[in-house]
């Protein structure tokens, strides 16, 4: 009985007491998991479904979709914006996952990071050059609202926001379209689709 208790005493005391991570640690604990995966001796497709994975772990998908929609969100209704965060995500994992694959075992180092506010920290990071790419230089916007918890906002690539070359993209897609949502939807999912 005494070890029931002092199990469930430890259980509990470890359950309780949560730490919080670093957003230069969690960048490069990231890129090291997606690294390993590079790496392996694997299919493109299998390589694809682990990086989508991490993906879903680590980056803010709900807070970059909204993000990425502008102010079009606001003329949703409740089921439009559960189809489009749908549509949204599977997008998102296909295009970064897709991308990632490419590489081979590319190497980021994180060198930096400057405290934006409670929310935000931006961590900096470098991809090392190959006799195939130049060094690039990555910013990762770190989402920190919950300190036990970071999620990724946006990577800037060579001062270049992913997220909003994202957002630009979506609003040139509704504008030519008179703002008609359904274009948007039927965009993400043929890309999504193919």
């Amino acid at each position: 009985m005494k070890k029931i208790i002092i199990f469930l005493f430890i259980f509990n005391l470890s359950n309780n007491y949560v730490y919080s991570i670093e957003p230069d640690i969690f960048v490069q604990s990231t890129v090291n998991r997606a690294s390993q995966i590079l790496s392996k001796n694997i299919t493109k497709e299998e390589k694809i479904n682990e990086l989508k994975s991490i993906a879903k772990e680590t980056v803010d998908i709900i807070g970059v979709g909204f993000y990425s929609l502008g102010s079009a969100r606001k003329g949703l209704d409740e089921n439009q914006k559960k189809q489009y965060l749908k549509l949204f995500e599977n997008y998102f994992l296909k295009s970064f996952s897709s991308r990632l694959a490419e590489y081979t075992n590319p190497e980021i180092d994180v060198y930096g990071k400057e405290k934006i506010n409670e929310n935000y920290t931006i961590v900096n990071s470098v991809l090392s050059a190959t006799s195939n790419r130049p060094e690039v230089k990555i910013d990762w916007r770190i989402y920190t609202k919950n300190p036990n918890n970071p999620l990724i906002r946006d990577l800037i690539i060579e001062g270049l926001s992913l997220a909003r070359t994202q957002k630009e993209e979506f609003s040139s897609i509704l504008n030519s379209n008179n703002g008609d949502i359904e274009v948007l939807f039927k965009t993400l999912e043929k890309f999504s689709n193919n």
